[in-house]
């Protein structure tokens, strides 16, 4: 398989499983505190990571570690936080929409921090795919004006960590595989993470709460194939193909993560459906370029 085909397979799978992170940390929440669940999911993540990619930690050079060090903060340590955070206040399916700016601010960042060249058609098309995001964002709360819509402040945070961990990893760290680049993360990522769980209270209350039992699953679930797997995958992504076309793997997940949160219960209506739809555009745009790229 080729490099131009085995993108799109990773561009293909980080969508599902991505796409349905939202409605397992939905589910976790029924157990766990934000900080419990953020600080679990990182804390089982890079026990995975460590068992298969500690040796590739080698590879890193003192030099690249202050680029780990910013990639492992930005993109594996502070979203799993605000990300469990923000859903306390808005529905899975939206919390998956509002990611969807990844691509836009990957695009500015790359020109603003890094100096990367895009094509007019890349920028178009981050945009279409952006009013397709705004159509959806409109629509859900339209449905759901009783939630607390300024809890998407932490999303929209996440995903400036999550363009600026796109951007160093393509210009700083092409030559680390994606495994190390991973297990460095999160490796950064893991120490605070295990402090913050420590105080969290996770340890006294988990013998007794039958909640937090079910909650594990789909935490371990999370962590395990929604994180570790899933950024090994992610980054693959990124030294297969450019900045904008990886980020462009939050214009998909949505139409995932409203499929779950349909099937738990979330309301969707037919503007959703054309917001996804304008997104799909937007995607197509911003790959439409010549096979040899």
């Amino acid at each position: 398989m080729n490099d131009y085909s085995k993108k799109w397979v990773y561009l293909i799978l980080l969508s599902l499983v991505w796409g349905s992170s939202f409605i397992l940390i939905k589910k976790a929440l029924l157990g766990l505190t934000p900080l419990q669940l953020g600080g679990l999911r990182i804390v089982f993540a890079s026990l995975v990571l460590f068992l298969f990619g500690y040796r590739s930690l080698r590879t890193i050079s003192r030099k690249d570690w202050k680029w780990i060090t910013a990639a492992g903060l930005l993109s594996s340590f502070f979203p799993p936080f605000l990300f469990a955070l923000a859903q306390t206040q808005i529905d899975s399916g939206v919390t998956s929409i509002f990611n969807s700016v990844v691509p836009l601010l990957t695009t500015v960042v790359g020109i603003i921090a890094f100096g990367a060249v895009v094509t007019k058609r890349q920028i178009l098309g981050v945009f279409i795919g952006l009013l397709g995001t705004l159509a959806l964002i409109v629509a859900g709360m339209e449905f759901k004006p009783d939630r607390n819509y300024g809890y998407s402040i932490f999303i929209l945070i996440s995903a400036l960590g999550y363009a600026f961990n796109i951007n160093i990893i393509k210009k700083h760290l092409p030559h680390l595989s994606p495994l190390a680049v991973t297990t460095g993360s999160f490796g950064v990522a893991f120490f605070p993470a295990l402090l913050l769980v420590t105080f969290s209270g996770f340890f006294t209350e988990f013998e007794d709460n039958p909640e937090m039992h079910t909650a594990l699953w789909y935490l371990l679930a999370l962590a395990i194939v929604g994180t570790s797997i899933a950024n090994i995958f992610f980054n693959k992504l990124i030294y297969l193909s450019s900045p904008v076309f990886a980020a462009s793997v939050t214009y998909l997940i949505p139409l995932v993560a409203l499929l779950w949160a349909v099937w738990d219960g979330e309301t969707m209506n037919g503007y959703q459906l054309l917001g996804g739809l304008i997104i799909l555009v937007g995607v197509w745009l911003v790959n439409r370029r010549k096979r040899m790229e």
